[in-house]
């Protein structure tokens, strides 16, 4: 196989920063002040916080977890935006909202609202809502999560007021038909509805999908639509950047976390700790503002760090740090909303045919992410295709195919279950996952692959 070497990718990062893009010819008259107008030649941050009542809201009337009411005060709110203007004074968040902080009339939630309003006048920070707690789908059908949305989208416009709608909304993971309903009924075109490659970890698993936006399938919610029939004009948009190394392993497996990237509960708060953690957080932006940038000539990380993490696990220095780390180091970086992003995204991509992302990752050697291996993704409507390095030895196998030009379907009731597994999947949790060599993989399987990258391997 041909690979992209590191040396030549630091190359081709430098030219690409000189590039002059020319932005595409749509109207960008609802782009935000600041706001790139192109995706094309630029590197991307979106930031998200979470603000809730209980730790899983499951539904408006039962809950999972913990009662988290105590955590969520003004001042906890007041903080965490501090410390992301410490670090990015330009910088625009997403505040999401559950129901039940939503309607609370307790003080410190109306505060909080208030508190979010009034960051939405002073920073342009984007407010909506979040359906249960990540994990909608898990624990009620599509036409209860429709109306939970409907509602839960109305009462954030009445309580920011003067007309307010949200850009986004926040979900975790949705499933198709609801990601349908927020297109056609709602007129929201971007959700983060996909937490790419989750698997055996939290309430709901969700591998399959490629980790950059896409516009659903009618079928499944981790697979890219084929055609216009089964096209949802809802860009679907990942939770939280992870270490591709890390990211390919079951759940927490030999003790290493599966999330771990960019998140603040994987990588500082619990696993690494805040000097070790703050250094994977920037070498796995790294991967996407380097050598993600040069192969796609655009580049995104994003990341939620949930307004409850501030009085429990504090370090939100290490938040400061980081954005003052990507700050300086990729001075030309945005840091928009999730919104903002997501309609960048539709003005670049109408459609999925000519999404076609690379990324190449060595580990960085901290928690799961090997420091001898490298992992090479390739990501396109029809595919997506893993190949993993042993550095040593200079061995390398598929460790994921999964296509998309087969039919899906998602489960018809309420499970933990969502993923899109393929012919071979990276978490290898079924007898099929082994990672072979690419020249035993089926042919029909390895035409497709070089009809895509006839430059990428040797036939």
């Amino acid at each position: 196989m041909k690979r992209p070497g590191l040396n030549a990718l630091a190359v081709a990062c430098t030219l690409c920063t000189s590039l002059l893009v020319a932005t595409c010819g749509s109207d960008t008259s609802d782009l935000r002040e600041n706001t790139p107008h192109s995706l094309m030649g630029h590197r991307f941050l979106t930031l998200n916080t979470v603000v809730r009542v209980n730790q899983i809201e499951v539904t408006r009337d039962r809950n999972e977890g913990e009662d988290e009411s105590a955590l969520h005060t003004l001042e906890n709110a007041r903080r965490f935006r501090e410390a992301i203007s410490a670090g990015w004074p330009e910088a625009r968040i997403t505040w999401a909202f559950s129901w039940r902080a939503l309607i609370s009339e307790l003080e410190n939630y109306r505060q909080i609202r208030e508190y979010a309003r009034e960051c939405h006048g002073k920073f342009s920070d984007d407010v909506t809502f979040i359906p249960g707690g990540y994990f909608a789908n898990a624990y009620n059908d599509r036409a209860q999560v429709n109306r939970d949305l409907h509602d839960g989208l109305a009462r954030v416009s009445a309580f920011m007021g003067s007309g307010f709608r949200p850009r986004s909304v926040v979900a975790g993971f949705l499933s198709a038909a609801n990601l349908q309903y927020l297109a056609d009924s709602e007129g929201m075109h971007v959700c983060q509805g996909n937490i790419w490659s989750q698997f055996a970890v939290d309430n709901q698993d969700g591998d399959g999908s490629i980790c950059y936006p896409y516009y659903p399938s009618k079928e499944h919610f981790c697979k890219p639509a084929q055609s216009q029939e089964d096209f949802i004009d809802c860009v679907n948009l990942d939770g939280w950047t992870t270490d591709f190394l890390a990211a390919r392993r079951e759940g927490n497996k030999d003790g290493f976390n599966s999330r771990m990237g960019v998140g603040p509960i994987e990588t500082v708060l619990r696993d690494l700790g805040p000097e070790p953690g703050l250094k994977e957080m920037i070498a796995a932006t790294a991967v996407h503002f380097d050598p993600g940038f040069a192969l796609n000539s655009f580049a995104w990380v994003t990341n939620c760090w949930e307004l409850c993490l501030v009085p429990q696990f504090g370090h939100l220095e290490c938040l400061t740090a980081w954005l003052k780390a990507i700050h300086a180091r990729w001075p030309d970086a945005t840091c928009i909303t999730q919104g903002e992003f997501g309609e960048l995204w539709r003005r670049e991509f109408r459609n999925n045919d000519s999404i076609n992302l690379r990324f190449v990752a060595r580990g960085s050697g901290l928690g799961g992410s090997d420091r001898d291996k490298e992992i090479r993704w390739y990501m396109n409507k029809d595919f997506r295709l893993a190949v993993l390095r042993d550095i040593a030895t200079n061995t390398e196998k598929v460790i994921d195919f999964t296509p998309y030009t087969v039919s899906a379907q998602e489960p018809a009731g309420m499970t933990r279950r969502w993923s899109l597994m393929g012919v071979v999947n990276q978490k290898q949790t079924r007898p099929q996952d082994v990672p072979v060599p690419f020249l035993e993989m089926p042919q029909r399987y390895r035409n497709a692959i070089l009809q895509r990258y006839p430059g990428e391997f040797e036939r």
